[in-house]
């Protein structure tokens, strides 16, 4: 078993006991800081909190009375902490706290610590600075207002003074737009650590953010967290839920780190989707639970204009020991992917109740930039998944979507609006209680899918499934319990792949130039 410390701040680490379970641990270990005891670990990513700065730590795992593990590890330096009470901060729920916290966050030095204590805190926006450290103590939260007249808001572009370019400050669904800033926001700052046991609370509900979700009233709706242009950010533990839109946006930025999150909406929230990393780099996700109204990680590069102006694509993003619960997809590509998605992996996850685990969207019009290649998902488990697999080219988003040259099912010429996708690998993945199709896979004919590999595959159906159209396009009929639909693909890899209880052929193949079958 391996046992080791993969974060640390001044107060803060994050342990991981991996001892072959996914999420969870197989075991329920004790866990000792320099022989005194600090609780069970029960996750197979465990943040700990209330440690020293600059403190050498012995870490031991125990499990009856003998030591199963040992790690040792050094917290940061810390320079000062500020407690935001201090700064006139109540923590009553009543009172507006939104300049007291500001002000500490804006007097704290580089390495020193925002310290919010117990409490509710009503606020409307916060915004980051470099180096510094916020936590969110257990029983702290930061209840947003839901007026959003009291809301600042960006403006989608604005024009560099010599004319070289455009500064993007506000984006909504993949484009430069006017939108209300985040409830915690941070442009182009680094070296940030964001902790805590503490609650992160949008208060969105169907009486406020989420009624006539389409319109936009003032702005389009903030986020929870929007990081744009940032560095080296790290989100550890906090509970973030109920956001007005997509919950947590990295934009445009590298090296981020989110670990030990909860990420909470209700099933019938809109847009409420857990994590959104948009033309970013170098992202890692871990140990996240997510239940929430839409996606719970859509892994995005912009929709068509800033795709093909910034050509920026989301690349080596890492997703493990993550679950996913009850959203439209558990990991999903797209739509708006006009820069394209490359070296993405996913592992040791747990899909349940998602409507797709795996979901490739994008369509005609995204661009020769808008390329998927190198994505991988290994080691899952799910329940309750109606569609396991989803790669979708004909998905009828935006207001053209449903048009002649989107939705047509003959070959188009392949020009510069064509996506592509290149190489999708699944392996060591086991679905059960699914419903309408174990893989739909329907790439463009002008421009097929290139490899899909599918290995130590098994999939198995619900006892009571009605039919339904398993991916959002025109023109594909309802399904129950169909296997392998595979249309427009170069080549399809298939081994040690069982589908049990499949209504028809497990393989429903169509141009599809090659059926590797694979002993």
């Amino acid at each position: 078993m391996e046992f080791n410390v993969i974060y640390t701040a001044g107060r803060c680490a994050v342990l991981e006991t991996a001892d072959g379970g996914i999420y969870t641990t197989k075991e329920t270990y004790q866990l000792f800081l320099d022989g005194e005891p600090a609780g069970p670990v029960q996750k197979v990513i465990t943040p700990i909190y209330g440690l020293s700065p600059s403190t050498d730590y012995l870490a031991e795992l125990r499990l009856g009375d003998g030591v199963v593990a040992q790690a040792r590890f050094t917290t940061e330096p810390e320079s000062v902490t500020l407690n935001v009470r201090d700064f006139g901060a109540a923590g009553d729920g009543i009172k507006d706290d939104t300049l007291a916290i500001q002000s500490a966050i804006m007097a704290c030095p580089s390495q020193g610590r925002v310290l919010i204590p117990a409490g509710r805190y009503s606020f409307v926006c916060l915004f980051l600075k470099d180096g510094i450290n916020l936590e969110l103590e257990k029983g702290a939260e930061l209840s947003a207002v839901t007026d959003r007249e009291r809301f600042p808001f960006y403006p989608g572009m604005v024009p560099y003074t010599d004319q070289t370019g455009d500064y993007c400050l506000g984006t909504w669904e993949g484009d430069p737009q006017k939108m209300f800033c985040g409830l915690i926001t941070g442009v182009h700052v680094k070296n940030v650590n964001i902790y805590g046991e503490g609650t992160l609370n949008g208060n969105a509900s169907h009486e406020n953010w989420w009624h006539n979700c389409k319109e936009m009233k003032i702005a389009w709706r903030p986020r929870a967290v929007f990081l744009n242009g940032c560095e080296n950010i790290s989100l550890v533990g906090l509970t973030v839920k109920n956001s007005p839109s997509w919950t947590i946006h990295p934009y445009f930025s590298n090296h981020l780190r989110f670990l030990g999150l909860n990420v909470l909406a209700p099933k019938d929230s809109h847009n409420t989707d857990g994590l959104d990393p948009e033309s970013c780099r170098h992202v890692e996700l871990a140990g996240i639970h997510f239940s929430v109204g839409d996606d719970c990680i859509a892994v995005k590069s912009g929709k068509i204009y800033m795709g093909k102006t910034y050509r920026t694509p989301s690349e080596h993003i890492t997703i493990r020991q993550c679950s996913m619960n009850d959203g439209h997809g558990s990991v999903v590509i797209g739509s708006e992917i006009g820069a394209g998605v490359r070296d993405l992996i996913v592992r040791d996850c747990i899909f349940k109740d998602t409507d797709r685990g795996l979901r490739i969207k994008t369509r005609r019009g995204r661009g020769e930039d808008c390329v998927v290649d190198r994505v991988t998902f290994e080691n899952i488990r799910m329940d309750g998944v109606l569609t396991p697999f989803v790669v979708n080219c004909f998905y009828f988003c935006d207001p053209d979507g449903r048009t002649e040259y989107v939705q047509s099912k003959e070959p188009l010429p392949v020009d510069e609006r064509t996506p592509s996708i290149r190489e999708l690998s699944f392996k060591d993945i086991h679905a059960e209680n699914a419903h309408y199709a174990a893989v739909c896979a329907y790439g463009l004919p002008e421009q097929k899918i290139g490899h899909l590999k599918f290995e130590n595959i098994s999939v198995s159906y619900a006892p009571q499934v009605q039919p339904e159209i398993p991916a959002m396009m025109d023109g594909l009929e309802p399904m129950a319990k169909a296997g392998i639909v595979a249309r427009n693909v170069r080549l399809l890899t298939l081994k040690n792949v069982d589908i049990k209880g499949c209504a028809g052929d497990p393989v429903q193949a169509e141009n599809v130039e090659i059926i590797e079958n694979v002993e």
